[in-house]
């Protein structure tokens, strides 16, 4: 709503549209205080005041913020404290009721975090529950081992399905909730792209290997897997790719975004979607083998990554 995905909307109707997710039965908000930056943190501050004790908002820390701009990681205990008061602010809440590390910052050991800082937060009544984005298992680990983990946010969708190899064994061992951002492949699965398609220089998938017109139409095949899946199950192409990571485990919980009413009423419909076992068998082998152009980001390493 407020960045990365081309101009930030307007904040009146965008408060219109979260409310009316929460009065259609959503409770999990996420955003984070680069979203803007800090513009995201405050429109959901305002959009769900009313509504505080129905909902349980994600942000995250993380990044230095200069200029406007975000730029280096930044995980020093004095820096996570004072982050935590403006987005606490920001929110217009007393707790953050989760509050991810956004990315792992390889100057600053991951004990030092959670011994540290988090652990304060918490003993302070300033955040309820910590998690990590985009993290190793080995980091998730040693992590989970000073102050436990309550989630981990990483993407995770039928186009990009790593996760599957270690992550979520590792989750499920260590009793820890898993958020796949990204759950709709950034707008990709949901069937509205095409080879003539376009993003404005302020979308991030204007960058990304994955929307040029060559791969889009090489990937247009794990598409049509999903509109022939949605026209025999009687439902949308988001709805089968939402429905698909619901149905791998009871403690996947996807957080897709969008700006309009219509696409929140189409993706809540997942929520009924019951996939056979069978159904979710034949997607994971069909989409499986299905060979997918382009990487998920340019560059490589954390630096090089959007902060999502």
């Amino acid at each position: 709503m407020s960045y990365g995905y081309g101009p930030a909307s307007d904040p009146k109707k965008m408060i219109s549209v979260i409310r009316e997710a929460v009065e259609r039965g959503v409770t999990f908000f996420d955003t984070a205080e680069v979203y803007g930056p800090y513009t995201n943190e405050k429109l959901l501050g305002e959009a769900l005041l009313p509504v505080r004790d129905q909902v349980v908002i994600a942000t995250k820390f993380g990044f230095n913020i200069q200029d406007g701009k975000p730029f280096g990681m930044n995980s020093r205990p004095e820096h996570i404290k004072k982050v935590a008061e403006a987005s606490l602010k920001r929110l217009k809440i007393e707790a953050i009721d989760l509050y991810y590390q956004h990315r792992v910052d390889p100057d600053m050991p991951i004990e030092e975090v959670a011994g540290g800082a988090v652990q304060d937060l918490i003993r302070e009544g300033k955040v309820k529950h910590w998690g990590l984005s985009e993290a190793g298992v080995q980091t998730i680990r040693r992590a989970h081992a000073v102050q436990p983990l309550t989630a981990v946010q990483s993407e995770y969708s039928l186009w990009w399905r790593r996760p599957e190899e270690e992550l979520i064994p590792a989750l499920e061992e260590l009793g820890i909730g898993f958020v796949p951002f990204s759950p709709l492949g950034k707008g990709y699965l949901t069937g509205s792209f095409n080879t003539d398609t376009t993003f404005s220089h302020d979308d991030l998938r204007s960058i990304l290997p994955r929307f040029t017109s060559e791969a889009l139409e090489a990937n247009q095949v794990l598409v049509d897997l999903l509109k022939e899946m949605a026209e025999q199950l009687k439902a949308t192409p988001a709805q089968v790719a939402l429905a698909w990571l619901l149905a791998q485990k009871p403690w996947i919980v996807p957080i897709p975004g969008t700006r309009k009413l219509s696409r929140l009423e189409e993706n809540l419909g997942a929520v009924s979607l019951q996939l056979t076992s069978e159904d979710v068998r034949n997607i994971s082998n069909a989409a499986s083998q299905i060979p997918l152009m382009g990487v998920r980001y340019t560059g490589v390493g954390e630096k090089n990554r959007p902060m999502i």
